[in-house]
């Protein structure tokens, strides 16, 4: 029997598709993005501690930058991964909380309600734990390293445990997730921002007034999009608050519903149809028209926050993250690092801090009736994800590079990789003892 062709089968192929095609499909399982950060984490170890590990840290201080008549910008290697492209991260960040508040699971309270609650609990037990250790004490700043989740390694792991996990469970941690995004998000707006330049901060309320203004009278073109984008980044940038929260602000303007209807386009394709079977006038301007309207339609029936997303997600899962990871995760320690005050704290805040925190707010929302568990999910079922989202790792990292410098910073990163392997370890037996093997794998 010949096989079933699929809409997508229908274009030309060329033999360099024997080459993209199988790529494309690996940078599309999100799992595999967890495994790219890893291997990138180990190599940053490992070359951090080996014999040119001077070499190898110092290349990341290298400064970089471009100058156009009077105007320069100059960072070193390491502050445009971490100031530019983790912006393009948070751009993607931005893109999946408006989504998930727009079209997901935290667009009706009682459906969001568990993973809120959980949140919460993740984000405030694990400061709280931190502070507790660490109060009135050089270190004390660092209490947002614990409050993050990595949900690129949370994937990767859900992914190894394959059928055990209910996928009531999965949506679950994935909206857990992304609330604990928008915590980091507002923790680093609020809790690591200096003086903020109010002049800067009006010339990128400029740029952001300019985007709505502009999408409201229906200007479509990406050029002056990108370049105002580029303006709220660098005005953000200049004014003081983390440059990467531009990168939030342009996800949340993103449109997340498609500016042309199903039945619109459809009425579109029957009219190119209609016109492609020459059943209409066959003149070469009214083909173009008819041929252009119907690329404008196929466009605009994609919503840009769904385009963008989909677009960008292989370049932050495999390029932008494994480079902050290769820039961030080198760090030269010795066994007796883990027994540092600053490295103790960030363990036991994502150790013990994390699942706490979430099995008791859940618990909480559950008893005071509003949320209910999930079909399938049971309190050691929710154990094991809480023990999960105490990996911590990107933005752990990216929040420890924040407050922290010096000594206690390589301390601090001591503690959440340490940490984010102990939960990691935890969470997955956890899961594999108590969560039983379910009729429905993952899709």
């Amino acid at each position: 029997m010949a096989r079933e062709s699929k809409p997508t089968d229908l274009m030309p192929r060329k033999p360099i598709h024997l080459i993209i095609e199988p790529i494309r499909r690996f940078m599309h399982i999100e799992s595999a993005s967890g495994m790219v950060l890893l291997a990138a984490t180990a190599a940053a170890l490992a070359a951090a501690n080996s014999p040119l590990g001077e070499t190898y840290l110092g290349f990341w201080q290298q400064p970089f930058g471009f100058r156009l008549g009077g105007f320069q910008l100059e960072f070193s290697v390491q502050q445009w991964i971490n100031d530019f492209l983790m912006a393009i991260f948070f751009y993607v960040i931005g893109l999946e909380v408006k989504r998930e508040l727009v079209l997901g699971e935290l667009r009706e309270f009682r459906r969001a309600a568990l993973p809120l609650a959980a949140a919460l609990g993740g984000m405030i037990v694990p400061a709280a734990t931190y502070l507790l250790l660490q109060h009135g004490a050089p270190g004390e700043r660092g209490w947002g390293i614990p409050m993050a989740t990595d949900i690129a390694f949370v994937v990767g792991c859900l992914a190894v445990l394959g059928s055990r996990i209910p996928v009531s469970l999965r949506i679950m941690l994935l909206s857990l997730a992304i609330a604990d995004d928008i915590g980091a998000i507002l923790v680093i707006a609020i809790g690591y921002t200096g003086n903020a330049d109010w002049a800067a901060l009006a010339a990128s309320a400029a740029a952001i007034a300019a985007i709505v203004g502009l999408m409201r009278l229906g200007v479509r073109n990406k050029a002056i999009y990108l370049f105002l984008a580029l303006w709220v980044w660098y005005a953000v940038h200049a004014s003081g608050i983390h440059a990467t929260i531009a990168g939030v602000i342009v996800g949340f303007l993103t449109p997340a519903r498609a500016r042309i209807s199903e039945r619109r386009f459809g009425l579109i394709i029957d009219n190119t149809l209609h016109f492609m079977r020459g059943e209409g006038w066959r003149a070469a301007n009214e083909r173009y028209a008819v041929l252009r309207q119907m690329e404008r339609a196929a466009r605009g029936s994609i919503a840009p926050l769904e385009r963008f997303e989909t677009g960008l997600h292989p370049w932050v899962g495999f390029a932008i993250m494994p480079l902050f990871a290769l820039a961030n995760a080198g760090v030269r320690f010795e066994p007796a690092d883990l027994a540092d005050p600053v490295a103790v704290a960030v363990m036991l805040g994502l150790v013990i801090g994390k699942p706490v925190g979430i099995l008791l707010f859940s618990w909480l929302a559950v008893k005071t009736g509003l949320a209910r568990l999930p079909s399938g999910v049971t309190w050691a079922a929710v154990t094991g994800g809480g023990f999960l989202a105490g990996i911590g790792f990107t933005m752990a990292i990216f929040i420890s590079g924040l407050a922290l410098q010096g000594v206690m910073l390589g301390a601090a990163k001591v503690g959440i990789l340490a940490g984010s392997v102990v939960s990691a370890a935890i969470g997955m037996t956890l899961l594999v003892v108590f969560q039983p093997k379910t009729a429905h794998p993952l899709p």
